[in-house]
């Protein structure tokens, strides 16, 4: 297996069935999907006009393509550049710092989605759209801080992409609050500085062209039809009976019930030369619907928020549903028969003339297509709310050992939200969701990786500098030093409240054999030392702090270096019961096990806090599914095993080292036996373990890493042992 394989294959892997996909996409739709927008942008491939309904941002890009080959050409191109986007998005994560397969997990949707292949086939603005959206992400994230030259090039990229999708201009405020805030800048006048020069690089692309807009329709702009999105909005929740209206503006009352009514069909009301009904002369429909808009506003200002929160709401629903007032969910979906959302002779005049054939559709690839999406071949909207909600959560990450990836994380989150929302003030569509398909998974693979990252590094393999100082200062104190073959390793910092009493309550023999306690000092600024060598611990102290993951391990070596053939570990706070230590040990003596932990569930328990007590659940479900065995407390500290087994398991992490050990000694086939005992509340002192979402997101993250290179990547292993339970 070759360096580079070995690193990607998670995305080589989805990029398989992507391919596959889009291929039998762009075979089953012949030459290409066209949908109501597909023939004004053709309409308007040369003349450019400034006064249609959508902006000239995607004839730029069709244009160039038509050009070169027909519309068969420009839905491939789009199928390339949805493969494009989803590396794009990969490439990203990887270098603000996740892991490979965090990053496959962000570009699986753009990938696999079926309405993302759906839309891709159609000749429609989504595929740019999602071009500028992750082009902005890399210009602003992907080469550290941006200083004012990018600053100024994403305001242009952006200012394309509005002229592309108008809703893009939603994005405006998330991109000018990033620069202004990156890197610390907003103390400083570098931010502001920088945002000006995003604002000027937007305003650079979008005056000009209203200035066009103003030129051929006489107003100001950026579309030439009104397109009155609030008329839209507020007339399909206007309560016409109880509205006091002046005469002129009571035509503008929808007829239909407010149950039936499409926000599309009010939208674009001002399409239809005969909308609203009989007017006053001279009268201005666009003025007057925009009166009708602002009276329903001032009338009934919670019925449009609640449509407008409602129709926000739908686009993180578990599942893909009609309502009867969206636009038709049949329109992102594939069909068995070629859509006709043109009279057939105009299809086949455009089809005709840029590819020499009628559209058609070839019935076994599109049922093939339609069962895939149908079947739940796409994203939820579920998914794309956990993945605003990663990214949203670095916010409350105090320590940011990945500032990069916590400001992607937040940029990209604040977007996809702020986009989602400005479509759903617009109307509610599903197509509208597809540009989150680039953002929010983004978002989540960066949360999930400041999140879970750890606040400390990973331990260098053993001995690293600061084991060594420890090691070469404790053989100078105690030479040639023979230990007891039971001896129990203490990892302590700042525990002297408590660890004087721990000692006073360990049995001087066990089994027959005498024990010995090793306390490893984790770099601790009190009297612990002093404490434990009073009560008779041997005691060696490391330089600096590290994390109990690493005094455990320099403890376990120095035990089976010095003699120890058994290992026992307890904690320095007197949460177990020294009393239970030959319980705990015989199995391992009588080689009835391997390894031997205690669980409070199946003894007692004394819980202090809801969050951990529901975090040791939590992950006692997780390590069985990841072991195959039932496993019912992975934390627990009171354990046993034999001092080579400790010394065998690679052992890297400095914090979260319990379930670090747990999978990796199931891994090496070690027969593991959990027995029924207690855990009592702290003597003393404060605990170092956490109880929030970031403590909880690093232990998961080091049971699923421990389990990918035990189970997943360790060739030779065996699986013999099943965990036991007493």
């Amino acid at each position: 297996m070759t360096p580079f394989f070995r690193r990607h294959w998670p995305l080589l892997l989805l990029l398989v069935p992507a391919i596959t996909l889009r291929v039998l996409t762009w075979l089953a739709y012949r030459p290409a999907l066209l949908f109501i927008d597909s023939f004004r942008y053709i309409d308007n491939l040369h003349a450019l006009r400034a006064d249609q309904l959508d902006p000239i941002g995607y004839d730029l890009v069709l244009r160039p393509l038509l050009a070169v080959g027909g519309l068969a050409w420009v839905a491939a191109v789009q199928h390339v550049g949805g493969v494009l986007i989803a590396i794009g998005v990969y490439g990203l994560v990887l270098r603000l710092g996740g892991r490979p397969w965090v990053a496959a997990l962000a570009a699986a949707p753009v990938l696999l989605d079926a309405y993302q292949l759906q839309i891709e086939q159609n000749i429609m603005s989504e595929v740019t759209f999602e071009a500028v959206l992750l082009g902005l992400l890399w210009l602003l994230l992907g080469w550290g801080t941006p200083g004012w030259k990018r600053a100024g090039a994403a305001g242009l990229l952006l200012g394309f992409g509005v002229l592309t999708r108008l809703v893009g201009i939603s994005l405006a405020l998330p991109l000018l609050v990033f620069l202004v805030v990156a890197g610390g800048a907003w103390r400083h006048w570098a931010g502001w500085r920088r945002a000006g020069v995003g604002l000027l690089g937007l305003l650079v692309v979008l005056l000009p062209y209203s200035a066009r807009v103003h030129a051929e329709t006489g107003k100001w702009g950026l579309t030439g039809p009104s397109g009155n999105m609030l008329y839209g909005r507020t007339a399909a929740v206007a309560d016409c009976a109880n509205l006091h209206l002046a005469p002129e503006l009571q035509v503008f009352c929808p007829a239909e019930p407010r149950e039936t009514r499409l926000v599309d069909n009010y939208t674009h009301a001002d399409l239809d030369p005969n909308w609203p009904g009989p007017l006053p002369p001279g009268a201005d429909k666009a003025a007057l619907a925009h009166q009708f808009a602002i009276a329903v506003l001032k009338a009934q200002p919670g019925d449009v928020a609640d449509a407008v929160l409602t129709d926000f709401g739908k686009s993180f629903a578990w599942t893909r549903e009609q309502d009867p007032t969206d636009v038709p969910l049949n329109r992102w979906q594939f069909q068995l028969s070629y859509p006709q959302w043109a009279d057939q002779p105009l299809i086949d005049l455009v089809t005709l003339q840029n590819d020499g054939v009628v559209a058609h559709v070839d019935q076994p690839l599109a049922k093939i297509l339609r069962d895939y999406q149908l079947g739940g071949g796409y994203v939820s909207g579920a998914v794309l709310g956990i993945g605003a909600l990663l990214g949203l959560l670095t916010v409350v990450r105090r320590k940011k050992p990945l500032d990069r990836a916590r400001a992607g994380a937040l940029l990209a989150a604040s977007s996809g939200l702020v986009l989602l929302f400005a479509s759903a003030v617009f109307q509610f569509s599903w197509r509208y969701q597809i540009p989150a398909l680039v953002l929010l998974p983004l978002a989540g693979a960066l949360g999930f990786t400041t999140l879970t990252s750890a606040s400390r590094k990973r331990l260098a393999a053993f001995p690293d500098d600061v084991d060594q100082g420890a090691l070469d200062d404790f053989r100078g104190r105690h030479p040639a030093l023979e230990l007891a073959p039971l001896t129990v390793v203490i990892a302590a910092y700042n525990e002297a409240g408590g660890i004087g009493e721990v000692l006073e309550k360990m049995p001087d023999e066990c089994l027959g054999m005498p024990v010995d306690v090793l306390v490893v000092v984790d770099g601790g600024t009190d009297d612990t030392a002093a404490i434990a060598q009073a009560h008779g611990a041997y005691v060696c102290v490391a330089p600096r702090n590290r994390g109990q993951g690493a005094a455990l391990r320099l403890g376990y070596h120095l035990a089976a270096e010095a003699g120890a053939e058994y290992v026992v570990t307890t904690d320095a706070d007197g949460q177990y019961d020294n009393s239970e230590l030959e319980a705990l040990v015989r199995p391992v003596v009588e080689g009835t096990a391997d390894f031997v932990t205690g669980s409070r569930r199946l003894g007692h328990e004394e819980a202090d806090s809801r969050v951990r007590w529901l975090g040791v659940r939590v992950f006692a479900v997780l390590a069985s599914v990841l072991t195959a065995r039932r496993i019912t407390d992975t934390s627990f500290g009171f354990r046993a095993m034999r001092a080579e087994l400790a010394c065998a398991v690679p052992l890297n992490e400095p914090q979260y080292q319990s379930s670090e050990l747990m999978l990796g000694v199931t891994a090496r086939g070690a027969r593991v036996l959990e027995l029924p005992m207690s855990m009592r509340l702290r003597k003393a002192g404060k605990s170092k373990k956490g109880g929030s979402l970031v403590y909880g997101a690093n232990y998961a993250r080091v049971m699923t890493g421990t389990w990918w290179r035990g189970y997943v990547l360790r060739r030779g292993r065996t699986r013999a042992g099943r965990a036991g339970r007493t």
